[in-house]
């Protein structure tokens, strides 16, 4: 298909999230960019956080992991065992986690860390999260853009770091004036294009192959891809360290997170954040499943074209399809012209979400953590937005210098890159916030809690690296989060004072 006609379409999407991005942002103030006013419907955010959550990296990744190995064996739908995690983790965050971000009217979710423990605290975890979404959200990006420019900017011989400057300027133009009421429609929109292209694909192959749902079951069954549960105790994909570490994932990626947090608070009241969350929790495990059998329905795709397999290797027309190269390889170039734009415009709508929810948290979190405009007033509502948008458009900038350096690592699995890097980053945000609410002692205000926070990611490495010599074969894999987060509780209780006496 041209290149330029899909162009085209991705042109035509951008210029209608401007016009949404236009209306929305109407008579806007800093209240809106931050927390949408605390007027958000609901039913839009749980909606629309479907789309942040899943991104480009489920649209892409989890398909290709269906037909990948891990030892001698497909990974099937093991995948599946971490949604599980998922789903455990969104109750915790329901009714522990959100309960405490109402309770104390917060507009940034560090400032819990403020009150129960001082400045440094606050700061730490507000750097914390600073780091953990520019890598996750520029991970996420760099897997997205990576697919546009190969199958339609390059073919223009457009340059990958221009591909990213133009992507990342049309991000920056609809988000720049509006913030979350903005992008609770945006992402609504565009999580309704996503589901979109995942349906029709599916739907497509189906009848292409003339097969149903069940009989698709039982094809995949027959090729060893449907199995779930993992009970290699050593392995990494162990089913109990999978379903923990998604659990744990969704605590810290989820319910100490910024941008996520920040779309629930903007709900009216608790009520309905917590029917955000279970409605919201529902649908990810649904549609997780859908992007699971959509993977095996393209390898299947693919053997039925005559794609083989030459050891951990699946070739067609000579070159290895799996992982995160499998759908785009087959939706541009294998499907129909128009199933082939709907996925175009699936992808750019998985791409948008998380990229826009990431650039307007972590201004937010910039401006009112680290800089303390919030409450300002020896600056004016003018000054204070001058002061945001250069912040957001320098944070523009970073994720350009992000992407281009994942380029450079070019990693063919980028769910796992993000999945590990998670163990590192919100670990010690996961101690943070479980020392303040599990625990009544004090901490110092000094520099010591950043150097527990700092130093337990670090061990963590060194176990994660050399867990099969130390543990007889154990491998850790991504239950390496809650052991960050215990490390780094432990690191706080041993600086930790006794609670100061009520009288």
């Amino acid at each position: 298909m041209s290149p330029v006609l899909l162009f085209s379409f991705v042109t035509g999407y951008f210029l209608m999230l401007l016009v949404v991005a236009y209306r929305t942002s109407r008579n806007s103030n800093n209240d809106s960019f931050f927390i949408g006013n605390r007027n958000s419907n609901w039913t839009l955010v749980a909606f629309g956080m479907i789309g942040t959550s899943l991104s480009g990296v489920t649209f892409v990744s989890v398909p290709g992991t269906v037909g990948d190995f891990v030892g001698n064996s497909h990974k099937a739908f093991s995948y599946f065992q971490v949604v599980i995690g998922y789903w455990i983790g969104y109750f915790v965050v329901a009714f522990v986690l959100l309960p405490l971000y109402y309770r104390l009217h917060l507009t940034s979710i560090y400032n819990y860390l403020q009150t129960r423990f001082g400045n440094i605290a606050y700061k730490t975890g507000a750097l914390f999260f600073i780091i953990s979404r520019t890598i996750g959200a520029t991970a996420r990006l760099y897997l997205v853009i990576n697919v546009l420019h190969i199958f339609i900017l390059k073919q223009m011989g457009v340059p990958f770091p221009v591909t990213t400057f133009i992507i990342l300027l049309m991000i920056l133009l609809y988000t720049l004036e509006g913030g979350v009421k903005t992008i609770v429609y945006t992402d609504t929109l565009q999580t309704t294009f996503m589901l979109l292209g995942l349906i029709v694909c599916i739907v497509y192959i189906m009848n292409h192959l003339g097969m149903s749902v069940t009989t698709t079951l039982q094809a995949l069954d027959e090729k060893g891809f449907t199995s779930i549960f993992n009970t290699d105790l050593k392995s990494k994909g162990y089913f109990l360290k999978q379903i923990i570490g998604g659990m744990f994932i969704t605590i810290g990626m989820t319910g100490l997170d910024q941008e996520m947090m920040q779309k629930n608070i903007s709900v009216k009241n608790l009520k309905d954040s917590k029917k955000n969350m279970i409605s919201f929790s529902v649908i990810m495990v649904a549609v997780n499943f859908l992007f699971l059998l959509l993977g095996g329905l393209l390898y299947l795709f693919l053997l039925n074209s005559g794609a083989s397999y030459a050891g951990h290797q699946l070739i067609l027309n000579g070159k290895n399809v799996i992982g995160d190269d499998l759908f785009p390889t087959i939706a541009l170039n294998y499907l129909p012209k128009a199933v082939s734009i709907i996925f175009i415009i699936g992808l750019i709508s998985a791409l948008f979400p998380s990229a826009d929810g990431a650039l307007t948290s972590l201004t937010s979190s910039f401006c009112i953590d680290i800089l303390g405009l919030k409450g300002r007033t020896d600056k004016n509502e003018k000054e204070i937005k001058r002061i945001r948008m250069t912040v957001h458009t320098s944070f523009a900038f970073l994720f350009l210098l992000c992407i281009l350096v994942f380029k450079w690592i070019d990693n063919k699995s980028v769910i796992n890159i993000i999945l590990e890097l998670a163990g590192y980053t919100y670990g010690p945000l996961l101690g943070l916030f479980a020392f303040g609410i599990l625990s009544r002692r004090r901490l110092p205000e000094n520099w010591s809690i950043t150097a527990v926070c700092l130093l337990t990611p670090v061990i963590c490495y060194f176990i994660s690296k050399y867990s099969t010599q130390w543990m007889g074969g154990f491998q850790i894999g991504i239950e390496l989060l809650p052991i960050n987060g215990i490390l780094t509780y432990l690191g706080l209780l041993m600086i930790s004072k006794r609670p100061v006496p009520v009288n």
